[in-house]
């Protein structure tokens, strides 16, 4: 029988008092990941005041305004505590008072017992950009206007084909782009329609069909990725044993949603009443969402109640931007990437010992050959963009200048009402200038005048495009700030896609594994292992589906969102290998694969059960229905999608325990599943 090499320290005593607190940090991190706050502190504000102080003066920043008031001494701050602060904050103090030293940094960072985070993010990362690349091309949200047409004004079949769309793309590219761009095109759509009471149907069942999708493909979800690595699962072997169950939750769970969950005619009319676009409308050139200000003043009044504003949001689900080459180009290489990533990963099982080959391989030259092509492209047609954004930009400022001159008039009109007069102060002659809007029109022509010269060049903007109505100084951070704008102009699609990567789980992530390390290395991790070794024994292989179905969902609400479950069981998984490696009393293989198969069920489908931060993906999907003026409360996404996970859940565990009895008969009973060095 071969062995293992333990990665921890050996037996360490739990009841140490470093032990303790991990443990006590591990659960107090988890609970500020569900629940994010922020700490308000106050500084003197002599301190404050020199430090930005000392920043402008550096041009970090633009000059300081001087007026003073009868301001407080103290100034107050707020630092967040959250997914991304509250885990690093975990590590450093564990550092501090010496729980955990090199050895759980570097095997949190570069990896132990399979498990490589830098490999995983960085294939994730990589992988991501291509996705996110066709999402950035127009792609899905096309796609989505053309079931919308399929689906006509038939409430449930239109539901059902917007179903499969979403559960058909999810299964492709995963469920980030899914949430970019269908979160918003169905809260466009269900605003337009005008007997859509509410679209909690649409955008819970969305994201559901989103999740459960993400389960199928290794790619698609970083949770899948840290599974397969800690249990050396072939790629195709993953896929061909998670592929049924899914399926069939899909397939049961759509008439649970459409007859029992969202049966109100309110919800999923029989017949959708939506407003129609008119015919100077369609005839329009869509433009591409990613220049910035491309639809003018559009994007300010789409918000606005009442006709003007539907219209807006019909046009943009009914005229949708599409970059046919960028999508094509982006489909071919995903396409590419993930037939090579199979293949990569399944050749890589018979190498001789020592020799690794990492999928990242794959995705990190093919993302740096999507990102050459939206580069390329985006150089190609810089000056079409650049006049979109500067037609666009023209509007927004005659807006606000409108806007101003009323503002002014209402407070003129009020103070001639009331008995006083207005007296012009200026001292200057503006009797060659006939109104105010002229005069702000001349002063905001000025300027654009000058960053517009500097933007029609093909370098970043200089010095003329930074001034300001406060400053003439030239700063680092307005350097920044119009550089970044002359990027959205000349290269939006790139500049969009990097600016939608996942960033946030880079940290958070890299912090999970390291906290996850403290417990095994502190003894905590055999101790849940010994722990679920008792369930297992009493329950069989049909109680470690349930049982772990069960206890990844939970986790996921509670432990660091999906990614920390996955880490936190697997390492618990690997110790209970060792515990029966130790004591020579084998595990049934069938108990081994229904033990993993049914975490991967409960770490995709976990997103949407209780808590928003369950997952990145919840966060992201909230924060874009916000923006839309759509509210997600939390005890509203626990009370909607109860029903929805329990029976998502249940469905797939039963047909794991088919699957693994019936289509898996050729598992035999009697192997102990080991994890090699």
């Amino acid at each position: 029988m071969a062995t293992t090499t333990d990665s921890s320290s050996g037996n360490r005593d739990i009841s140490e008092w470093r032990s303790i607190v991990t443990l006590i940090v591990f659960v107090i991190t988890n609970v500020v990941v569900l629940f994010p706050f922020h700490i308000p502190f106050c500084i003197p504000r002599w301190l404050y005041n020199g430090f930005l102080g000392a920043l402008s003066s550096m041009r970090i920043i633009s000059p300081r305004n001087k007026t003073q008031g009868t301001s407080s001494p103290w100034v107050r701050l707020r630092f967040s505590m959250n997914i991304v602060t509250a885990p690093v904050i975990a590590d450093l103090f564990l550092l501090a008072i010496k729980a955990i030293g090199g050895k759980e940094v570097k095997d949190g960072t570069v990896g132990a017992d399979h498990i490589h985070p830098i490999d995983i993010m960085v294939f994730f990362i990589t992988l991501a950009y291509i996705a996110i690349s066709i999402d950035a091309s127009g792609l899905i949200r096309y796609l989505a206007f053309r079931v919308l047409q399929w689906g006509g004004k038939v409430g449930h079949r239109l539901f059902f084909y917007l179903y499969l769309f979403f559960f058909g793309i999810g299964s492709f590219v995963g469920n980030d782009p899914i949430i970019l761009s269908g979160t918003a095109f169905l809260a466009y759509m269900t605003r337009v329609s005008s007997n859509i009471v509410h679209p909690r149907a649409w955008i819970y069942t969305q994201f559901a069909v989103a999740n459960i999708a993400s389960a199928i493909l290794v790619s698609s979800n970083p949770t899948n990725l840290v599974l397969a690595g800690a249990f050396k699962i072939r790629f195709i072997d993953y896929t061909a044993n998670m592929v049924v169950p899914v399926i069939i939750t899909a397939i049961v769970l759509f008439p649970f949603l459409l007859y029992i969950v969202f049966a109100s005619e309110s919800l999923i009319p029989v017949e959708i009443k939506m407003h129609e676009l008119p015919e100077d409308a369609r005839g329009k050139k869509p433009v591409n969402p990613n220049i910035p200000n491309a639809r003018g003043t559009a994007e300010q009044q789409e918000d606005e109640p009442g006709e003007q504003g539907k219209l807006l949001s019909l046009e943009e689900i009914m005229n949708p931007f599409l970059d046919k080459r960028g999508a094509g180009f982006g489909a071919a290489i995903m396409a590419l990437a993930l037939v090579s990533v199979l293949s990569l990963n399944a050749a890589s099982q018979n190498l001789p010992e020592g020799v690794v080959l990492q999928v990242y391989w794959v995705t990190l030259p093919a993302a740096f050959i999507m990102l050459i092509w939206d580069l390329a492209f985006g150089w190609l047609h810089r000056h079409e963009t650049r006049e979109i954004a500067r037609e666009g930009r023209k509007q927004v400022e005659e807006a606000k200048a409108e806007q101003a001159r009323l503002q002014r008039e209402e407070l003129e009109l009020a103070a001639s009402q009331g008995g006083d007069q207005v007296v012009s102060v200026t001292g200057n002659d503006v009797s060659g200038i006939g109104s105010d809007s002229e005069i702000v029109k001349s002063q905001s022509t000025t300027i654009d005048e000058k960053k517009e010269a500097s933007l029609e060049k093909d370098t970043p903007p200089t010095e003329a495009a930074t001034k300001t109505n406060n400053s003439d100084q030239r700063t680092l951070s307005s350097v920044a700030r119009d550089a970044y704008r002359w990027s959205q102009e000349t290269f939006p699609t790139a500049t969009a896609v990097l600016s939608h990567l996942p960033y946030a789980l880079i940290p958070f992530a890299f912090a999970m594994f390291i906290l996850v390390q403290a417990l095994v290395t502190k003894g905590w991790v055999e101790v849940f292992a010994k722990g679920w070794d008792h369930w297992v024994n009493k329950t069989g292989t049909v109680g470690a589906i349930g049982g772990m179905g069960f206890l990844s969902v939970i986790l996921c609400n509670f432990s660091g969102t999906n990614i920390g479950t996955t880490i936190l069981l697997s390492r618990i998984i690997q110790s209970w290998l060792r515990l029966h490696d130790a004591s020579g009393i084998p595990i049934s293989e069938r108990t081994y694969y229904a033990t993993i198969y049914s975490m991967a069920l409960g770490v995709n489908y976990g997103a949407f059960s209780t808590a928003i931060s369950a997952s990145l993906a919840g966060l992201l999907w909230r924060d874009i229905l916000a923006k839309k003026h759509i509210h997600v409360r939390r005890l509203d996404f626990a009370r909607v999608n109860l029903p929805i996970i329990a029976i998502a859940m249940s469905v797939g565990c039963a047909v794991l325990i088919g699957e693994i009895y019936i289509i898996r008969s050729d598992w035999p009973f009697d192997i102990v599943p080991v994890l090699e060095e």
